[in-house]
């Protein structure tokens, strides 16, 4: 009898100990996955930029500084300058952000607030569809049905009322296109706002609701519990959702290269045609002659990737202050 007990002793011993290993090695195979995954991502950033700085060698050695502060962009004679295009990215992508923040805040509050339940998910399927329309659809949309509206409307309005205003008057003189850096900014500024409505309707959702029902408790308006209790609540990732519609505008080609214009010139004027890095890119890196003309169009795509590096370094600095003030 104590034979058998110390048999089956043995025997639970040797299986638990089996499946310790199995255990075991199921982890340390999980573990090197995602290590190596995770390397895998480093090391795929670093054959970008890598490669992205090689190509543009040639221009940068040849230009070098005055690439970045010219604004001449000519093929035939192989003189090229980046300021036109930046200046061009830049301007519709904080257009775009000036409208579609706001906004993306003001519906996300209302869907978790204030709109009916049955309205809720609706609108909700409406602002997830709008953010699954491809950019090429959003090109077509606005050059040949969004830009002739503007140019009809907006655009004169623009100019009656505010052409001349002291201040702010060159930024609507002259004539309407209709398309141009305005129209651009307006058509990303559609683009961006189902990603930042998305984004801050989830984090509003997670606000606690004691929080919400003590501030309308002691008398807080709507307005001053989406002011002082909501927002100061999930400020960290309404700035995720708005850094990521950010990169979304700098980095968006089709949309904009419909309806900017492509013109490689800076002006003051919002309602002149202009141009952007990635549009300049996809309009002529398959005409490209020569290897100064395509490192050119490489070197603006690597001016492009520090744009969008510095964005996400500054939004996480951000991000970082605001963890550490708050604890």
């Amino acid at each position: 009898m104590a034979l058998r007990a110390g048999t089956l002793v043995s025997v639970r011993a040797g299986t638990r100990a089996r499946a310790l290993d199995r255990l075991r090695l199921s982890d340390i195979v999980f573990r090197q996955l995602t290590r190596a995954a995770a390397f895998g991502v480093l090391l795929l950033l670093s054959g970008v930029i890598v490669a992205l700085m090689v190509g543009s060698l040639p221009a940068l050695r040849t230009f070098g500084l005055s690439f970045l502060m010219t604004e001449r962009w000519n093929p035939v004679t192989e003189k090229f300058g980046a300021l036109a295009p930046i200046y061009g990215t830049l301007v519709t992508s904080f257009i775009a952000m000036l409208i579609a923040v706001p906004i993306g805040l003001m519906i996300a509050f209302f869907l978790t607030e204030l709109c009916p339940q049955w309205l809720r998910r609706p609108i909700g399927i409406a602002i997830e569809l709008l953010a699954g329309i491809p950019s090429i659809i959003y090109g077509i949309w606005g050059l040949f049905i969004f830009a002739p509206f503007l140019q009809g409307t907006l655009q004169p309005l623009l100019i009656a009322t505010l052409g001349h205003m002291p201040g702010i008057a060159p930024l609507f003189s002259g004539p309407p296109y209709g398309i141009g850096t305005l129209t651009a900014g307006l058509i990303l500024a559609i683009m961006v706002l189902p990603f930042v409505t998305s984004i801050s309707r989830d984090v509003f959702a997670a606000v606690p609701t004691v929080l919400k029902e003590a501030a309308y408790g002691v008398g807080c308006t709507t307005w001053e519990v989406a002011r002082y209790v909501v927002l100061p609540y999930v400020r960290v990732g309404v700035i995720g959702g708005v850094m990521l519609g950010l990169g979304r505008a700098l980095g968006e080609t089709m949309a904009v290269t419909f309806v900017i214009g492509n013109a490689h010139r800076i002006s003051a004027s919002l309602l002149a045609p202009a141009t952007t890095i990635s549009a300049s890119i996809a309009n002529e890196f398959t005409e490209a002659v020569g290897d100064l003309y395509t490192s050119s169009l490489t070197a603006l795509g690597l001016i492009l990737f520090v744009i969008t590096f510095i964005v996400l370094a500054i939004a996480r600095y951000m991000l970082m202050r605001i963890e550490r003030r708050i604890g």
